[in-house]
């Protein structure tokens, strides 16, 4: 999407990245981890029979994981007891410019994006830093011989 050609802020549905990998509530934190490593994400959206009720970041995982992920007994430590159900949750349709001051305004790194109360996408601060990133050289092309990251 060239942003540089935007006429109205968009909506956050076109920006997210969607279908988001997730994981259940009592799935075991080493799972968590491995997920992530493998898709090379850093939050994982958290289900409980099918409905969305958090996440899961990397920073919650290795946080348990430097407690131990298997308890004495042999119980294997669960995401249910370290995800974080406070997430930050947005409509489809809600402004990307709302979106973005709310996670600026509150040191938030991710939003969940629903339509109809369903798990549709995820937008970070990642997605965000690429968004800018791209508005910039929309607006300030560079040549190839000038910046080796242009893919």
């Amino acid at each position: 999407m060239p942003l540089s050609n935007l006429k109205h802020p968009p909506q956050i549905m076109s920006v997210m990245t969607p279908f988001p990998y997730s994981i259940g509530i009592d799935e075991s934190v080493v799972t968590a981890r491995e997920m992530m490593e493998r898709y090379a994400i850093r939050h994982l959206p958290v289900k409980d029979q099918g409905t969305l009720v958090g996440v899961i970041s990397d920073r919650d995982v290795t946080l348990a994981m430097g407690t131990g992920a298997h308890f004495p007994s042999g119980q294997v430590l669960l995401v249910r007891g370290v995800y974080v159900p406070e997430a930050y949750v947005v409509d489809v349709s809600e402004r990307l410019d709302s979106v973005l001051l709310h996670m600026a305004r509150n040191h938030i790194g991710f939003a969940l994006v629903v339509k109809e109360d369903r798990l549709a996408g995820i937008f970070t601060t990642t997605d965000a830093c690429r968004l800018f990133g791209q508005l910039l050289r929309d607006r300030f092309p560079v040549s190839p011989s000038d910046d080796p990251d242009i893919a």
